[in-house]
């Protein structure tokens, strides 16, 4: 991309300057020049020089200047001389390709493309006009994992996440926010969600091992569709956000497998203050102490086994036919009835819900 496009831009300033000018590649190559026959010459003793320098470097009757102002000197501009004038049009010419090639990049980014459609940022009848100038397949399976750094640490996301995905065919990775970081992915459309959730173990493990760092991961569903990809991200909020106050010991949440938490997650705070105080006699809910509730979540743990949970609790068998009689009385609910117990399950997480309320997008 950038060979032709720096030539095009040589060949019309060839004119206005009376002197040969074009640009060297990163390998010390030149890939455009005002004089063909220079093209593919190499200047490998510039490059190393240049890479140091921020200013115009000159050698061999050349003056040189990097184009850009990033640490790793991509490009190189040279013009014909080395005098003050050539130091200018060295110059001038640098900053009009960058200038240049920033516009062009931003208009045919891949990745630019996906951000702007997973933050809704692009009409969906421009989606498959850009999709076609860019030869990205449409049609192709993928899935969005969202990356959420905690707390302060020297690490940078974006990097870091960049460097386990390298494939930028098939892999994009997208910052989104200081802490938060979008991998989009591309899978087979045959894809195991195991396969899927490993990618994201992989990633918490990376961060955990190496820098020490937590991160969380939202995982939407798969979309074969790339218009579909906003749907796939938002689903990945939502699994970070029902995650946070559901499965709180969780750092790899999928949006699949929320259950009943998604369901909950969507209901109006008034319409779960009703239910709660529907199902249970007037603070009810409220006198159950630590125990108790350690009882009750051991015993749905177990699927309602009396005498599992007896053992898992280090309890005799009537001790805990004693508790759950009690609750009984406190509640009017008995967990050992299988439609009481949904109830009671249901109620525990609303409540949970309405504590941890978090904000929806």
């Amino acid at each position: 991309m950038s060979n032709r496009l720096f030539q095009g831009i040589v060949h019309q300033m060839k004119d206005a300057v009376d002197r040969i000018i074009g640009v060297v590649d990163e390998n010390g190559v030149v890939i455009s020049c005002s004089v063909l026959g220079k093209i593919g010459e190499a200047r490998h003793n510039v490059r190393d020089e240049i890479t140091y320098s921020s200013n115009c470097v000159r050698s061999n009757g050349y003056t040189y200047r990097v184009i850009g102002s990033d640490a790793k000197a991509e490009y190189i501009v040279f013009v014909e001389g080395e005098d003050k004038t050539a130091e200018k049009i060295a110059t001038v010419l640098a900053i009009s390709l960058d200038n240049i090639k920033s516009l062009y990049d931003e208009k045919y980014d891949k990745s630019s493309f996906i951000k702007n459609i997973i933050l809704d940022n692009i009409l969906p009848s421009d989606i498959y006009i850009k999709s076609k100038e860019l030869h990205f397949d449409p049609d192709v399976c993928r899935i969005v994992y969202l990356v959420k750094f905690s707390g302060g640490s020297d690490v940078i996301p974006f990097d870091l996440v960049q460097n386990l995905f390298p494939d930028k065919s098939k892999d994009y990775v997208l910052s989104v926010g200081e802490s938060d970081i979008v991998l989009v992915r591309e899978i087979s459309s045959n894809y195991d969600m195991k396969e899927i959730e490993k990618v994201a173990g992989s990633i918490v493990d990376t961060f955990s091992s190496e820098f020490y760092t937590r991160v969380s991961i939202g995982i939407g569903t798969a979309v074969d569709n790339i218009k579909d990809l906003a749907r796939s991200y938002k689903e990945a909020q939502v699994a970070l956000e029902v995650g946070k106050v559901f499965d709180t010991e969780k750092n790899i949440i999928s949006y699949d497998n929320l259950g009943i938490g998604r369901l909950i997650y969507q209901l109006p705070t008034t319409l779960c203050e009703m239910f709660l105080h529907e199902v249970f006699k007037k603070g009810s809910l409220e006198t159950l102490d630590n125990e108790t509730l350690m009882t009750i979540q051991c015993f749905f743990e177990n699927n309602l086994n009396v005498s599992e949970t007896s053992r898992k609790l280090f309890v005799h068998r009537n001790t805990l036919v004693y508790r759950l009689e009690k609750i009984r009385k406190m509640t009017g609910l008995d967990l050992r009835e299988f439609d009481h117990a949904i109830t009671f399950k249901v109620a525990l997480m609303v409540k949970k819900y309405l504590t941890n309320k978090p904000i929806k997008f």
